[in-house]
């Protein structure tokens, strides 16, 4: 999302400075994730998920297409294991249909026996544009288009101050981490504030009281197990369960990478704000269980430890939108974005354009 900002501010033609505590770009939460394009059917209406999901997949596939980074339709089902789970289908239909998803539709036990010979349930709900793409690439390719258009991308430079200076900030950044560059201040009449897992911090360094408005993050680990041997070339579509109730997760479901490899995952595991992405092997037989309702032929020798990645959520164990807003008052000139879990790479390029109108406005 960053990446993003940095190519719509410079394409704007505002002088623009992207700052990447990391050595490279998108090595972080970008790199930890199932890489989906989301559909758009999950989201309350009106909220901001709802809102920039669906366009900012139409343009994340059209950006990838123009700079040759990967991105598949895969398609996603959302499978009822039972005829009690049946209704929570039409539900997300109706939902994604409001929300201006395309081509969304119902499919039977009979049609989603020939999508997918391997999945038991009793019906599904097919979103066609869902699609796989390569995270990484998409993130360096914003942030070589805003080089492109004369911004400057530094990475290695984690700012450790931020703070109001004669009508604009102050930005305090470090040397590269291996001491390579002695630190430096810079100073901007805006700050955009995309920092993923740190962006409360980050945040509360400019001064916005994080706790009183509920600001702070809840880092929320997914762990992701490979699936080997014999099971490994049985699915061909991202698969999906029907969600949890209160909005928290999608369920451990079955993703694809590009290479077509199958994995399990993510589960959620709420930790403390360390960065830890290390796959507890011990975590195993719960993916078994979430997944073998649907993927009755999975056993559990099929699944080994693959990637983690920790999610910037606003609540653990429910539904938040992103928090996307232009702070006023002692703040004025700073632009939040915080807890942009996912859809948070699905709408990266509709985020990108917001914040660059906010600025604008």
């Amino acid at each position: 999302v960053g990446c993003a900002v940095a190519a719509e501010a410079a394409g704007r033609g505002w002088s623009t400075v992207l700052l990447e505590k990391e050595p490279k770009l998108a090595t972080g939460i970008t790199a930890r994730s199932s890489e989906v394009a989301h559909g758009g059917m999950y989201y309350p209406t009106g909220t901001l998920k709802a809102r920039f999901c669906p366009v900012g997949r139409r343009r994340l596939k059209e950006f990838c297409r123009r700079s040759g980074v990967s991105y598949h339709e895969t398609g996603k089902l959302i499978v009822a294991v039972t005829a009690a789970e049946e209704p929570e289908l039409q539900r997300l239909l109706e939902l994604g249909q409001a929300n201006d998803v395309e081509d969304l539709r119902l499919v039977s036990r009979a049609e989603l026996k020939a999508l997918e010979p391997q999945v038991r349930a009793v019906g599904a709900l097919f979103s066609p544009r869902t699609a796989v793409l390569d995270a990484e690439g998409a993130a360096r390719a914003y942030g070589r288009l805003a080089a492109e258009r004369s911004g400057q991308v530094l990475t290695g430079a984690p700012v450790t101050g931020l703070a109001r200076h004669r009508g604009g900030w102050r930005v305090e950044v470090t040397g590269g981490q291996a001491g390579d560059r002695e630190g430096w201040v810079h100073r901007s009449r805006w700050v955009v504030n995309a920092a993923g897992l740190y962006c409360d911090r980050i945040a509360e360094l400019a001064g916005v009281p994080v706790e009183q408005e509920g600001l702070r993050l809840a880092w929320v680990k997914g762990s992701y197990f490979a699936v080997a041997g014999v099971a490994a070339g049985t699915v061909h579509h991202l698969v999906y369960p029907v969600p949890p109730a209160n909005g928290s997760s999608l369920g451990i479901h079955v993703c694809l990478d590009r290479g077509g490899r199958i994995k399990l995952g993510p589960d959620v595991e709420p930790v403390p704000p360390v960065e830890d992405y290390r796959v507890d092997p011990g975590r195993r037989p719960d993916f078994l269980a979430g997944a073998a309702t649907f993927l009755p032929f999975l056993r559990e020798d099929d699944l080994s430890p693959d990637l983690a990645g920790i999610r910037p959520k606003l609540a653990a164990d429910r539904f938040a939108d992103f928090v996307l807003r232009r702070e006023e008052g002692d703040c004025e000139g700073l632009i939040n974005l915080i807890g942009i879990d996912s859809p948070g790479l699905t709408s990266t390029p509709a985020l990108a354009e917001a914040v660059a109108d906010l600025i604008a406005g």
